[in-house]
């Protein structure tokens, strides 16, 4: 479903997204009086007010495939059984909305804790021992395929902008060399604990489906084990609790410094297309992309 599929040229902006919101629960026939902006990322999620309803808002219409990408395979984890986001069922989606793709998804209502990393290790286990059903077509893993968009809409200095060009040269060249010796299969492709929530009966829900594909595990592993090793942004207890539950730690593999370099460029590249929302965003860029220009130095990063 299409409404007005012109792309918008503003940039994506929070006013640019609840625009695109309200005209799609206009589409949709939801009540978006009382909505909040509840985060601005890859994509804008509004909280309805006047329903359980999550509504997803993406950069622009090359995000389409995606969307639809999600869709279908929050349809195939609710058959599996698997815990995971749900979409609203009775909506015909991904709309487009001047250019935007949306989605709209159950409120999960977040109980009193976070998921552990423990429960991030089990739960990519149970993913990747499924087996994806025939007519599920699902992409590779392609750690660049948003970089150029990036990089040509962001509004950062030009000698960051050629460095950063540069170095994604740099990585692509080293993933071109990478071999894994693991078989493909489900992979969530952005497996961090923040897209794990508990619910108020203490189930962990897994969200975000945005980057899901059909690749090797590794993918999955990348991110924890990068947010330990490089950044050290869990204890060790807390990575052994991930590693344990998993039965892998990535850390040991031949290829996790370029894996490394890949998830690095990408958190940069992720939070540089933000860095006009507010200077604590500008000032964490500034931060990464410090770090990238200076691979030996200790990684000061912040979770964002």
């Amino acid at each position: 479903m299409a409404v007005d599929a012109a792309r918008s040229e503003e940039g994506f902006t929070s006013a640019t997204a609840s625009r695109v919101m309200l005209a799609a629960c206009r589409a949709a026939g939801l009540d978006d009086r009382g909505a909040e902006l509840i985060r601005l990322g890859e994509n804008a999620l509004f909280r309805l007010a006047s329903a359980p309803v999550i509504v997803r808002v993406a950069r622009g219409k090359e995000w389409l495939p995606k969307a639809q990408t999600e869709v279908a395979v929050s349809q195939w984890l609710a058959r599996e059984g698997l815990p995971a986001a749900r979409i609203v069922e009775d909506l015909e989606q991904p709309i487009l909305i001047d250019g935007h793709p949306v989605t709209f998804w159950h409120l999960v209502v977040e109980g009193d804790r976070k998921a552990t990393y423990g429960e991030l290790g089990g739960v990519l286990r149970d993913l990747h021992s499924l087996t994806v059903p025939e007519g599920l077509v699902l992409p590779s893993y392609d750690p660049f395929d948003k970089q150029a968009l990036r990089l040509d809409r962001a509004v950062i200095p030009d000698d960051d902008r050629v460095f950063l060009r540069k170095r994604w040269r740099e990585v692509q060249g080293k993933f071109a060399e990478l071999r894994f010796d693991t078989p493909k299969g489900p992979v969530h492709g952005d497996a961090h604990v923040q897209n794990l929530m508990v619910d108020g009966q203490g189930r962990v829900i897994l969200i975000d489906f945005e980057m899901f594909c059909y690749d090797h595990p590794e993918w999955d592993l990348m991110v924890t084990a990068v947010e330990h090793h490089s950044l050290g942004w869990q204890t060790d207890e807390q990575y052994a609790d991930f590693v344990t539950a998993y039965g892998r730690d990535l850390y040991d593999w031949p290829g996790y410094e370029t894996l490394r370099a890949i998830q690095e460029f990408g958190m940069t590249t992720w939070l540089m297309q933000n860095v006009q929302e507010d200077e604590d965003t500008a000032a964490e860029y500034r931060r990464r992309i410090a770090g990238l220009r200076n691979d030996d130095a200790p990684r000061d990063w912040r979770p964002w």
